[in-house]
């Protein structure tokens, strides 16, 4: 027995299972890699990549997770770069092909970074986008209370933790402390967040005691914080006399220095512990042991060792459902050759060191993929063991996503009267929602499962009669104070577990998160939720990173942005917009409309609700304003609205000229076309409800015309058909012109579009629309340069 040995307490066979299986994890998450850099043809000459050493540090708590304490109804969220670990596990349950393994980063293969929608069902949260993924598990398990206590979804399913791998450089990330500030106020529970704290980020290793400020945080914000530092070889050694000054000398050891000697290895260690400690009674402890050995020691940090990292989650299992973040402690490249080295992030293995690699794990030449393959324990142990785990337990018979059935949405939603009326599409939808909130009749259902959110706008966007009327959520009952007191208010504001407004402070990526835990309901909880959140459409960029990972998860919500563009007037240039439309129309997997009109508003809006809950739908978004316009009494083509777009007034068959104008600036189309008919009674007025419907619908016909569907027309193609070859169209809408500059390309004709492309400032509408030419004199001017240019 060797002098370790001594050091570590006696495996059951239990463990030494763990242990194999943790060695086959390794050798699998750096062999895919390998083969993806060094093995896979390479035709383009890029380098692939992979994170070899982010995998390595993690290996024993995705062990420990997913092989011992994780249950099927727990939700997962795994740190973008231990990718590849996370499918050999699935590898290993038999969930992965080996096929998705040797495409790891390939087109068709395995994404780098967990994707739901590239990856497959076994994929809880995409992950990639840094620290998003972590904040969703808040989220997600904020939705499944809010599910459980309005009795929605799967009630024969025990509720699930919401547990995140997080990397340590990924709690730099300020969407982290803004979810856990939000969390804190709706008393979120089920969560673990499991930090991987190698304490190297991409360029360089962390500062010493940052996680002393971060526990603090956490725990201020009334979470458990569990620290696992230390394995049992390195607990044995405290506990011998001398162990104390071992200890103390570990724990003043600066992270940069760790790390040095990590990968130098046993003698660098002995001469650094020697001289420090060559005097002390730690000495002994250090003297019986060989280089490796000593080595070995010193690296047996609480992270690498499963049975401590079981034996921790377990306590706080066993604890309740307070939140708790574990900070394990691990070497970054942990069992590889670079373990340990600042500048082991992307750095990959050579073949050579490969080859060493292989001869170390017992991995035979062409056996590289066997799934058992260099380990001792039979195989059929082996799979009987993972057939036991509790994770490997199906979630249902129809696998881990679940489904929901489909809210029924009348064929009309209940409409304000619009007659002789001046009003805003903002002012519309609070009424339509409203209205909608009275859950009358078939309006029932839909009302049920409508959940809205917005983050302190909530009474400025027109969600308050919809809350007066559907409650605010919250886990506890509270009382409307002023209510309770008689003090006059138009909001009432009781909270109550039954509420249906999710009250967010001042952080718009919590929002979008929000959003997009309350668009994967149904797959996550069996439950159909309809949200609907509401947020100052300027600010949509600042929470524009978690809205587009919302949407590459494809989670579905209707997002209202409002008021937006230079029409706020007076709220100055921070608070207008410009370039929304252009985000709008980029954003994959949600379709986004800007309405004029109260009618148009009406049929997008049950448009949104149905499109929500299609197979092959998505998320949606409307651009509202606050402009008042007088609203008419007309019959709308239902379907050409929802394409993008409707002849106000058609052209005659070979005009020359049509006007076509988007959101609230129709006063000044209107007003400019009534001058030009005058001047050219064939000429056409177009109303815009979506250039992005309007374009994902052009470039789907082209791929279907390119793919041998040479009939296939999209509807813009169809709508600008009127128009001579060579006529102009001159449009106009309150954000960036490039919104409908490409509208000369469908049929070759000229485009003059107008729009502000600079940022605003106060003023009133008129004075803005003059400056940033959109007024009705601009409009006559830009038909004018069109007409000359013909």
């Amino acid at each position: 027995m060797t002098a370790l040995a001594t050091l570590a307490p006696p495996q059951s066979r239990h463990v030494h299972i763990l242990n194999q299986l943790e060695r086959k994890l390794l050798w699998l998450s750096a062999w895919m890699i390998h083969n993806a850099n060094h093995i896979r043809p390479n035709r383009d000459g890029l380098k692939v990549g992979g994170h070899q050493a982010s995998c390595a540090s993690c290996i024993s708590i995705l062990a420990a997770l997913y092989l011992e304490v994780a249950r099927p109804q727990d939700r997962i969220a795994v740190k973008p770069h231990a990718g590849p670990v996370f499918h050999a596990l699935n590898y290993l349950f038999g969930r992965q092909t080996r096929e998705k393994l040797e495409g790891l980063r390939q087109f068709g293969g395995i994404q780098p970074y967990p994707s739901r929608v590239k990856d497959g069902a076994e994929v809880d949260f995409s992950t990639g986008s840094v620290g998003l993924g972590v904040a969703m598990t808040s989220f997600s398990a904020l939705i499944a209370d809010y599910t459980r206590l309005h009795g929605l979804g799967r009630t024969d399913l025990p509720p699930g933790r919401h547990i995140a791998i997080a990397g340590d450089a990924e709690l730099d990330e300020g969407n982290i402390y803004e979810a856990l500030l939000e969390g804190w106020k709706h008393d979120v529970r089920n969560v673990w967040w499991i930090v991987d704290y190698n304490r190297q980020s991409l360029d360089s290793v962390v500062p010493d005691r940052l996680f002393g400020r971060i526990e603090g945080l956490f725990r201020d914000m009334g979470w458990n914080c569990v620290t696992i530092k230390y394995g049992r070889k390195l607990q044995a050694a405290f506990a011998r006399e001398g162990g104390d000054a071992l200890r103390a000398w570990i724990d003043d050891c600066p992270n940069s220095l760790y790390s040095a000697l990590t990968f130098q290895g046993g003698a660098a260690w002995r001469q650094a512990l020697l001289a420090d400690l060559g005097r002390s009674k730690a000495r002994a402890i250090i003297d019986e042991l060989t280089d490796d050995e000593l080595g070995a020691l010193m690296t047996n940090l609480g992270g690498h060792d499963i049975e401590t990292v079981i034996e921790t989650l377990r306590a706080a299992d066993a604890d309740g459902d307070q939140p708790t973040c574990f900070i394990a402690y691990t070497i970054k490249g942990m069992g590889l050759p670079f373990a340990g080295h600042k500048d082991n992030h992307a750095g990959l293995m050579s073949k050579e060191q490969m080859e060493q690699f292989r001869q170390d794990m017992n991995i035979r030449p062409g056996h590289e993929w066997d799934p058992f393959e260099g380990l001792d324990v039979p195989e059929a142990e082996l799979r009987a063991f993972l057939d036991g785990c509790p994770f490997g337990t199906p979630l249902t018979p129809e696998g881990r996503k679940l489904t929901a059935p489909t809210v029924h949405i009348p064929p009309a939603l209940p409409m304000p009267k619009l007659a002789g009326r001046k009003m805003s599409t903002q002012g519309g939808f609070g009424e339509i929602l409203a209205e909608i909130g009275r859950g009358h009749g078939e309006l029932r259902e839909l009302a049920t499962h409508i959940m809205t959110t917005s983050p302190d706008v909530t009474v400025s966007t027109n969600l308050g009669p919809w809350v007066n009327r559907r409650g605010i959520f919250d886990r506890h009952t509270r009382n409307d104070v002023f209510r309770d007191s008689k003090l006059a208010s138009a909001q009432r504001w009781g909270m109550s577990p039954k509420g249906q407004h999710v009250e967010l402070g001042i952080a718009e990526q919590n929002l979008f998160l929000l959003l997009g835990a309350a668009g994967l309901a149904p797959a996550m909880t069996g439950a159909r939720v309809l949200p609907i959140g509401t947020v100052y459409d300027p600010f949509v960029n600042r929470g524009l990173d978690a809205l587009i990972y919302a949407c590459y998860q494809d989670a579905r919500f209707l997002l209202v942005s409002t008021p937006s563009g230079l029409t706020l007037a007076p709220e100055g240039g921070q608070h207008q917009s410009v370039n929304t439309p252009l985000i709008g129309m980029a954003a994959d997997r949600l379709a986004s409309f800007e309405p004029a009109h109260v009618d148009e508003l009406g049929i997008l809006l049950r448009h949104a609700f149905d499109l929500m809950q299609r197979p092959d739908g998505s998320a949606a978004w409307l651009r509202l304003s606050t402009r008042a316009l007088e609203q008419k009494q007309r019959s709308l083509d239902a379907k050409a609205v929802i394409a993008g777009a409707h002849w106000v007034v058609p052209p005659a068959d070979g005009a020359r000229i049509a006007l076509a104008y988007q959101g609230p600036v129709a006063p000044e189309a209107e007003a400019a076309f009534e001058v030009l008919r005058e001047e050219d009674p064939a000429a056409g007025l177009l109303a815009i409800t979506s250039p992005d419907r309007l374009h994902a619908g052009w470039l789907a016909a082209q791929r279907a015309r390119r793919g041998g569907s040479r009939g296939a027309v999209s509807h813009v193609e169809t709508i600008l058909a009127p128009l001579a070859p060579g006529a102009a169209l001159v449009t106009v809408l309150d954000g960036h012109p490039a919104t409908h500059a490409w509208l000369g390309s469908v049929r070759g004709q000229r485009v003059v579009p107008l729009g502000p492309d600079r940022f605003g400032q106060s003023g009133d509408i008129p004075d803005l629309y003059r400056e940033y030419g959109l007024d009705t004199d601009a409009i006559l001017d830009a038909c004018a340069q069109a007409m000359l240019a013909d």
